[in-house]
């Protein structure tokens, strides 16, 4: 149980595939059933290789791979996986739903961790 009284208050991540080298963070506070609702669909995004909820104190709660994890490797969701929650985008998106300066937010994902280019013909 997450809260007596008031329910959930949280903010719910979902990491977009875009295109191999870029993918977008959108963040949203949502509270009560809201949450629970905002959670599943960042889950079932068809595009979403990632999904997180944390508190309003930044805490991890929860996350995991999103329905589109499938399109990048699965060491990419490996390493999205262990450094979500220090990620610079991500930080500042928290910090923005956490102090109310937004409810809704995207940013392009600021990450090293994208796939490297393939090599193509006799390179």
């Amino acid at each position: 149980m997450f809260g007596l009284f008031g329910g959930n208050d949280w903010n719910v991540l979902a990491v977009i595939f875009e295109r191999r080298d870029l993918y977008q963070v959108s963040g949203q506070r949502v509270k009560g059933a809201a949450a629970e609702k905002a959670r599943d669909g960042a889950k079932a995004h068809p595009r979403a290789v990632y999904w997180a909820v944390f508190n309003q104190k930044g805490s991890f709660q929860a996350g995991g791979p999103g329905a589109g994890a499938l399109q990048v490797p699965g060491e990419v969701i490996k390493k999205l996986e262990r450094e979500l929650a220090t990620n610079r985008t991500v930080q500042e998106i928290l910090k923005a739903l956490e102090t109310k300066q937004t409810d809704k937010i995207a940013k392009p994902l600021a990450w090293h961790g994208y796939p490297p280019r393939q090599m193509h013909g006799a390179d």
